[in-house]
């Protein structure tokens, strides 16, 4: 039975499967949520021919990773996802059909990805099996959303020699496909300084939000539109009361950057930015803690080639070939680029709104990336 026939008689399959991943959450320090949703995974990716490893954390959920055998001498072909979302528990819940549009935490970004991906293999396990195929790693990680401190050196681990990499964060708007992402980072600042009551003994006080406060105006400062380059503290939290000078603050830090080099150099400089708003509040003391830090995702050997062919599967169910310009977003795919792995990005369903409240996906995108999945894997057949 062709594919395209297959996936119209399970349509609804299709929509119950992703409505059974989003209503759970999977918020990236929920580690309960999270577990539960790869126990879902794991229900969801059971097909001849493709084995589940669970992999614990002490962290986060467990990552997880799908392989098939394959019978056929050839390097592996990899498949990237995760599993965690940015939204805490309580925050933005449930799944909504909205005519064609579903809505809930992580429908985009990226659990439509996820039901791509099995939907593109389960047809294919059923009609020629997965066997036939070179081997199949699919990596699914818990922590992409914080960094991928633990999912990035898995990745490397499990996709290491792989011929081809494919990465389902959500699709462009008009479907174009990514292969360059800067690379990102954080730093965490810490502020320290002198508790003292504000009304006895203000003077006898140091206060680490003021010192902050200079760090934060300088480290935003090294920003560059020319360049790409963006310092953006993202979240600022400090003292314990009003009438309480602070002894206490701290900021999360992200970084986008052009090269590895530009990276090293970005913490560098938040260093010796710290030192000065320091110097600027006699008494006080400001740290840089560096963080996860994923490298650029340029242009492997055969990326262009890679793009070209899946570029010809996406065109015949009715998606764009195009290539997307450099994205500002990281993702997975800026650690299997860096290996040396022909890798493209951003085949997941098109939607709006990832990382808010409104987040929704365009059902049939999602149904057109998982017919454009299996023709490209198709394709190996022999």
């Amino acid at each position: 039975m062709a594919f395209d026939s297959w996936l119209s008689q399970r349509t609804a399959e299709v929509d119950a499967a992703l409505r059974r991943l989003v209503e759970v959450n999977s918020f990236s320090g929920h580690r309960e949520g999270g577990n539960e949703l790869v126990g879902r995974l794991v229900e969801l990716f059971t097909m001849p021919g493709l084995t589940a490893q669970r992999m614990p954390s002490g962290r986060f959920a467990d990552h997880v990773i799908f392989r098939s055998k394959g019978q056929r001498a050839e390097a592996p072909i990899a498949l990237l996802g995760h599993s965690d979302t940015v939204f805490p528990p309580g925050t933005f819940e449930g799944y909504r059909v909205d005519g064609p549009l579903r809505r809930g935490p992580g429908v985009l970004d990226m659990k439509g990805g996820l039901v791509s991906i099995a939907f593109a293999l389960k047809g294919l396990a059923e009609s020629k099996g997965l066997e036939a195929l070179p081997p199949l790693r699919v990596v699914i990680v818990s922590d992409e959303e914080v960094g991928s401190p633990e999912g990035a050196p898995l990745i490397r681990t499990f996709i290491s020699g792989a011929q081809a990499c494919l990465v389902f964060e959500p699709g462009r708007s008009n479907d174009a496909i990514v292969t360059e992402r800067q690379g990102t980072g954080s730093v965490v600042c810490r502020a320290h300084g002198k508790a003292a009551h504000s009304g006895n003994h203000y003077w006898d006080g140091v206060s680490a939000i003021r010192a902050m406060a200079k760090f934060v105006d300088a480290a935003e400062a090294v920003s560059d539109r020319k360049t790409g380059t963006v310092v953006n503290v993202g979240t600022l939290s400090g003292g314990t009361s009003k009438n309480t000078v602070p002894a206490e603050a701290t900021a999360g830090v992200d970084l986008r950057f052009q090269t590895p080099a530009e990276g090293e150099q970005l913490v560098a400089r938040l260093k010796a930015v710290a030192l000065a708003a320091a110097a600027g509040v006699p008494g006080s003391r400001v740290e840089v803690e560096p963080g996860s830090m994923r490298p650029p995702m340029n242009k492997a050997s055969g990326a262009d080639e890679l793009r070209r062919r899946y570029g010809k599967c996406a065109r015949a169910v009715g998606l764009s070939d195009e290539e997307a310009p450099r994205q500002g977003g990281g993702s997975d795919g800026n650690t299997a680029a860096a290996m040396g792995i022909a890798t493209i990005d951003a085949l997941g369903p098109r939607g709006s709104g990832f990382h808010t409240h409104d987040e929704q996906v365009d059902f049939e995108s999602l149904l057109q990336r998982t017919r454009a999945l299996a023709a490209f894997l198709s394709g190996f057949f022999r």
